[in-house]
């Protein structure tokens, strides 16, 4: 990451901002944490600040965080197309596709071979219908998903139209595998973990999700939150 030199009217016309969002943070956090920190290091009463693209707690990566005016451009950088890396574990779901919650069924992995499993995460490539999973914030009859499911209740969710431009399987063990995944804004890769263990003919879930990229911003030009506040205190201080 390059130093840069941060002012307030800088922040306040409009700042993007990239972030490594750290494992429990949920998008919100870190967000609150960007907009203490200018308010409490730069002296500013008020200022807009927003992401672009949540990340869920049990994920880490990147994050698009924006201040000012360039919160208007927020729907935009939400519209590129994703980059993610994480491991899947077969053989077993859970309700919420992650380790949120703890597992609810398990299914026998010994038939699936690599032809297999290749054929089966070649078949996601393309434009898919997906349907999110119960756990997630998408808003059905005035509740988020997760409020109905915490609350046990069933509900239908509708399929929608994902893009799936690359799944590359990248190492498997007996029941974990690591992936690489290029995808369209709004891909619930929980959900694509779980079909790919229906379309195996057993189960599966997320372990773990980083994001790697969005459009051109990748997470290796990212702050940790730690860094973002060193640089800040640096650069007023000089």
């Amino acid at each position: 990451m390059k130093s840069r030199s941060f002012t307030s009217e800088g922040f306040l016309e409009g700042e993007v901002l990239l972030f490594d969002k750290p494992l429990h943070w949920s998008s919100f956090q870190l967000v609150n944490k960007v907009k203490w920190l200018l308010k409490s290091q730069l002296g500013l009463k008020k200022i807009k600040v927003g992401h672009a693209g949540t990340l869920d707690p049990l994920a880490t990566g990147l994050l698009i965080v924006c201040t000012g005016k360039m919160t208007k451009s927020i729907d935009t950088f939400q519209a590129e197309t994703k980059i993610y890396s994480g491991t899947i574990k077969l053989g077993a779901t859970t309700p919420s596709y992650d380790l949120e919650t703890e597992i609810d069924a398990v299914f026998p992995t010994a038939h699936i071979t690599d032809e297999f499993l290749s054929a089966a995460a070649k078949s996601f490539e393309g434009t898919i219908l997906q349907k999110p999973p119960i756990y997630s914030a998408i808003k059905k009859d005035g509740k988020r998903l997760y409020e109905h499911a915490r609350a046990g209740e069933t509900v239908e969710i509708a399929a929608r139209p994902v893009q799936i431009f690359e799944f590359k399987l990248n190492r498997r063990s007996e029941t974990e595998l690591d992936f690489w995944l290029t995808c369209s804004k709004g891909t619930y890769v929980r959900s694509l973990a779980h079909d790919l263990g229906t379309a195996l003919q057993s189960g599966a879930h997320l372990t773990s999700l980083r994001r790697e990229g969005s459009g051109s911003f990748l997470v290796d030009e990212a702050y940790t939150v730690e860094s973002f506040e060193a640089a800040l205190i640096a650069s007023i201080k000089n």
